[in-house]
């Protein structure tokens, strides 16, 4: 999937901000194996539907569920819709 540059300058300054267990999969493959989230409302907040969310550092457990708390996810969710 080709991106525009400000959108890859956008993740390139995420990434330089925090630090990812998996190097950052969902980007260097691109966007190709990407954990699957689901917007709860229309702005921040992503239910995480991935079959091992516990493996995540990212995830956030929440009643039955767990929520996406990855700020390069989020980034891809709203502004790529992947």
């Amino acid at each position: 999937m080709k991106i525009d540059k400000d959108s890859k300058k956008q993740i390139e300054k995420i990434i330089d901000k925090m630090n990812c267990q998996k190097n950052f999969e969902c980007y260097t493959s691109e966007f190709k194996k990407l954990s699957t989230v689901k917007s709860v409302n229309s702005k921040n907040l992503f239910e995480c539907l991935s079959k091992k969310p516990k493996k995540c550092q990212f995830s956030l457990p929440f009643g039955d569920g767990y929520f996406c708390k990855c700020p390069l996810r989020i980034y891809i969710a709203k502004n790529l819709n992947k």
